[in-house]
Parts: C-alpha cells; structure tokens; sequence
C-alpha cells in the first residue's frame, strides 16, 4: 500500500512539474525572423535602449611578436545604454556571455612560446619536457573581457561611420594549455589591455585602416546589418603575461614567454583587426516583435 501511494505522489508531483514547466512556456514570447538574433539582448530592462550583436568571423590579433589568426567565430552581444558623450555602455547579456570566451589556436603552438631547455630548475623542466613528449604542444588563445560589460562603450554612428571610435573595450588573453595552468594570462581587471576601435583609420603610431562594411535594412527597417565591417587598432600597449604555471612555477615561465612573445609590448607593436557582421535594432522594436508572437 505505502509503495502505491509513494508512486502516486510521484506521478503527482511530475504533473505538477509539467504544468509548470507549461505555463513558464506559455509565458515566455518568441522572437522571430531576423529579431531571433537578439534573443541575449535585455530588451525588457529599461535602461537599454538599443540591442546589438557583432559576429567576428576573421580577422587576426599580433601581441607582442605572435600572430593569432581569427579562424573561431566571437560574439559581442548584448544591450546599449542611452548615449552620453557619444558613447552608449553596454548591457550584459541575458545569458552572461556578452563576449564568447572562443578559443584561437596559435600557430606554432606551445613549442613556438617555451623552450624546455631553457628552464633551469630541474622538476620545471622534466615536466616542460614530459608534456612535450605527450603531445600536449598546442596553445589556444582566448580573448575574453577584463572588466564589467558597462565598461565597453558602443557608438553605433562610428561603426559605420568610418570615423572616430567605434568600440572600446577592456580585455585580457587567455594563454591555454595543460603546461601552463588555468591562470595564464595577458592582461587583468586591474592592468587591462584596452582596445580602441575605429572603422575608419586608427591613431599612431601603427595606424590601420577599417571599413564601415554594407549596411542592410531588414524587418522593415527595424533592424540594421552591417556586413563586411571592419574594425581596428594598432595603438595599444600589452602588458607581460602573468599566472602561467600558477605559483612558483610562474616566477620561472612568466619571463621566459614574456622573452619568447616579446612582451611587454609598447603602442604600435600590437594590432587588432576584426572582420564582423553587426547587427543592431532599438529595444522597443524586439520587444515589440516579442508581444507579438506569445
């Protein structure tokens, strides 16, 4: 008897858990057409104003001495304050990856960076050469903020516009492989590497050209594409790398990738160049095309 009632109030409390989880459903709009591309953005918080998404496709990043390719798509989304000053500040997205933590493998991998031999003390490099003798060589590096997503400033005439800063944002590089732990990184919330996009052509003392892109109007207007967008900046410094190999053994493989990466590195050696989709559409359009669609 007490077996069926246990199984009863099981059953019960399943339907119960599939009723609810019906009326969440039921509560939550759809978008759609192009507007599902928004669905990060925190259109229903009253402080954004704009909703944006930009795609980097390709593109590449030289830090210091190393090239990294942009072979990995990275997604910048999320929502866009007023302007004040010519700057409108970005809103974290819903799902908290306002920028993707995408990985980009780095040519030549760890063995272009470390040289085992070159580490003197005894139990760094046995296992310096261990992991190169397990194949453990390839490097990945990730992009990632350094700061809160209010701290990436948007203005969305200079995206187009040729013009001026486009895109201001704070960022730290993930150096990533099993040798150098989960700490190894270019760049911190306090010292951050600060990134000042243009899509026109960037200050000196390395400066680049970008490309407003096409612009496309889709959704009757509501929303504006812009393919073929370029962003860059060959005018900031980066700092040396810190954590790599965690403590202690970072105070021996902090300056021997520092020397082999040529970092720190001074304004006019580092260069950002990002090939984008961007896509951007007032809040109250994707809100409204949320209403629409229960």
């Amino acid at each position: 008897m007490r077996t069926h009632r246990k199984g009863r109030a099981v059953v019960a409390l399943l339907i119960a858990a599939l009723a609810a989880m019906a009326m969440s459903a039921s509560a939550q709009a759809t978008l759609t057409g192009a507007f599902t591309r928004f669905a990060q953005c925190p259109y229903k918080n009253a402080e954004a104003k704009k909703c944006i998404i930009s795609v980097t496709n390709s593109g590449e990043v030289v830090l210091g001495s190393k090239k990294v390719p942009i072979v990995n798509p990275v997604t910048l989304q999320g929502g866009v304050t007023a302007v004040t000053a010519g700057f409108g500040k970005m809103i974290a997205a819903t799902n908290g990856i306002t920028l993707s933590k995408t990985a980009q493998p780095v040519p030549g991998g760890l063995a272009g960076i470390v040289n085992c031999k070159e580490i003197k003390e005894f139990f760094l490099r046995v296992a310096c050469e261990v992991t190169f003798e397990n194949g453990l060589t390839g490097l990945n590096s990730t992009l990632e903020l350094a700061q809160s997503p209010s701290n990436v400033l948007v203005n969305e005439f200079n995206l187009a516009g040729e013009e001026g800063v486009a895109l201001k944002m704070p960022i730290k590089v993930h150096l990533e492989n099993p040798f150098l732990g989960s700490s190894c990184y270019v760049g911190s919330e306090k010292s951050p590497i600060i990134w000042n996009l243009t899509s026109g052509t960037s200050t000196p003392p390395n400066p680049l050209t970008g490309s407003g892109g096409e612009g496309e109007f889709l959704e009757g207007g509501r929303i504006i594409e812009l393919k073929n967008n370029i962003l860059v900046d060959g005018a900031w410094a980066a700092p040396g790398v810190s954590g790599c190999g965690g403590f202690p053994a970072e105070l021996l493989l902090n300056p021997i990738i520092n020397a082999a990466a040529g970092l720190p590195a001074k304004a006019g050696l580092n260069t950002a160049i990002l090939k984008n989709t961007v896509s951007t559409a007032a809040t109250g359009a994707v809100k409204k095309n949320d209403e629409e669609h229960p």
